[in-house]
């Protein structure tokens, strides 16, 4: 087999794990600093697609989309910690978990009555279509732009957390926010943006997908299942887990793919089991900690 061919699959197993990193990211990010299980961050991956799809009809850009869709939805996350997933911290785990699985019924239920069950293209920006000759072979130009960008929004993001006095309190309040709250710091509104940043990557993540996918009322599903995937891998609550085993996904997938395609969906399946089997709190999580 040619090698151009395997390093192409590669590459694109990348883009994928892009996709997926910072869609599980927004997921494990929830999780680890607030202890909630988003059932419903699939579906607000969904909501991201159509309403980047939206915004970039309305005003004739993909990069308004981009730029717009994340910080709406991101909004609208917020409203849903204030007004639903407040009320249940404290409680078992299971209660946050089955509100938002209740809430992502009614979100996909709700996409399909206003613009129906099919699915709906996402045009690509004019200034990436086409690939690009890399020298060993030829590359859609979307893709390394979805890897780039990726990159980018982990290093900001990074950034934001570990080097900056808003990432101090985050982290801090995550950790302790009795001691947060004495300090005289407001941890509900330290809530209000983890939880908001979180449904703002999914969101991110909806229109980076678009493109590369139909939009749809069901594309959420599969993505929860692999974000769910992705996390546990990586370890509930990790960050650098999350895109460690996004990128070891989306390139297993790909790679499978070039092989034997009947098993692409369920590689990563195997691959959660075999790590579970060796070390059950994932990659990089800390034992002991369980959803």
């Amino acid at each position: 087999m040619d090698l151009s061919l395997i390093i192409m699959q590669l590459l694109s197993g990348i883009a994928l794990g892009a996709v997926l990193v910072i869609t599980a990211l927004g997921l494990t990010i929830v999780f680890g600093m607030l202890g909630v299980v988003n059932f419903a961050h699939g579906a607000l991956f969904m909501i991201g697609a159509y309403a980047g799809l939206y915004l970039a009809s309305l005003t004739g850009s993909f990069w308004w989309g981009l730029l717009l869709a994340p910080i709406l939805i991101g909004a609208f996350g917020m409203l849903i910690e204030f007004v639903l997933i407040r009320r249940l911290y404290g409680r078992s785990i299971d209660d946050p978990l089955l509100l938002t699985f209740g809430l992502s019924y009614i979100l996909v239920e709700g996409v399909r009555i206003v613009f129906g069950s099919d699915g709906i293209p996402f045009p690509t920006p004019p200034q990436l279509i086409g690939v690009l000759d890399l020298g060993i072979g030829f590359f859609p130009r979307y893709r390394l732009f979805v890897i780039a960008l990726v990159a980018v929004v982990l290093l900001v993001l990074w950034l934001t957390l570990e080097k900056t006095r808003v990432g101090l309190i985050v982290r801090a309040g995550a950790r302790d926010p009795t001691i947060m709250q004495v300090l005289g710091v407001d941890i509900g509104r330290v809530w209000l943006a983890i939880f908001g940043l979180g449904v703002g990557l999914a969101a991110l993540g909806g229109v980076l997908a678009g493109p590369m996918r139909s939009v749809n009322p069901e594309m959420g599903s599969l993505v929860l299942a692999e974000a769910f995937v992705v996390t546990v891998i990586g370890g509930l609550g990790s960050i650098v887990g999350a895109v460690v085993a996004g990128l070891m996904v989306g390139i297993s997938i790909s790679m499978v793919a070039l092989f034997a395609p009947e098993m692409a969906t369920i590689v990563m399946f195997a691959l959660m089991a075999i790590v579970l089997l060796i070390r059950p709190q994932g990659l990089f999580g800390v034992r002991g900690r369980t959803a």
